[in-house]
């Protein structure tokens, strides 16, 4: 499956870009947010930076320190949840899951988003079976700090060499690396192959479909 010979005992997904196309509607829900309190902000500037948490993610694309970080997160939050009923799951992705449940693959889902974006994301893709779900409630620290990661393979009972990550940012891959375990990247959250790539991932796929593609061929 992965470019290692040895079979993954599980695999952890992040969701928003990588299962369902959320990454630019983030994008549009924080330059909003950021405009409500006077940071204008170019999109293409936010969107690299969507994976983050969004403490580290304003912290990124701010170049001075900002005083409203909170209320910034609470807009984009409000602003975001505007779309829920629109999202829709990218291509594959529910057929990825049941994959890998088919194969007895321990399924973790691991995300910076909060429990009502999650929740959000769940039904869109039908409520997939899986075995650990962590949000970003659940670490210290949100990606790029592997802190997501490392609790999914905690609770998944898995070490870093049984398992894979599967992200569309570059904050997924460094998250996973710092953690001990390797990436695939997928390109449908807008970031490119060669991004993915030179950021660590072990191998890149155009989204979900062709991962699978290429995981039922090994």
């Amino acid at each position: 499956m992965s470019t290692s010979s040895a079979r993954p005992a599980g695999v952890i997904f992040d969701l928003d870009g990588t299962l369902v196309d959320t990454g630019y509607l983030h994008t549009v829900s924080w330059w909003q947010a950021f405009e409500q309190f006077g940071y204008t902000v170019p999109m293409a500037r936010i969107h690299r930076a969507v994976g983050m948490g969004g403490d580290n993610l304003i912290e990124h694309v701010l170049p001075e320190r900002c005083t409203h970080a909170e209320e910034i997160t609470k807009a984009h939050d409000v602003l975001f949840a505007t779309w829920h009923a629109t999202v829709r799951p990218l291509p594959g992705a529910e057929a990825l899951l049941r994959w890998c449940r088919d194969e007895r693959l321990t399924v973790a889902l691991a995300s910076s988003s909060g429990q009502r974006d999650l929740d959000a994301m769940l039904d869109v893709l039908g409520h997939p079976d899986f075995d650990v779900l962590t949000t970003g409630d659940d670490a210290e620290h949100s990606k790029p700090s592997p802190d997501i990661v490392e609790t999914a393979l905690h609770r998944a009972g898995l070490s870093p060499d049984e398992a894979v990550m599967v992200g569309d940012s570059v904050w997924d891959v460094q998250a996973a690396a710092k953690a001990g375990v390797p990436c695939v990247g997928l390109t449908c959250g807008g970031t490119s192959a060669e991004e993915l790539t030179a950021a660590g991932a072990v191998e890149t796929f155009a989204d979900p479909a062709a991962l699978l593609d290429s995981w039922r061929d090994r």
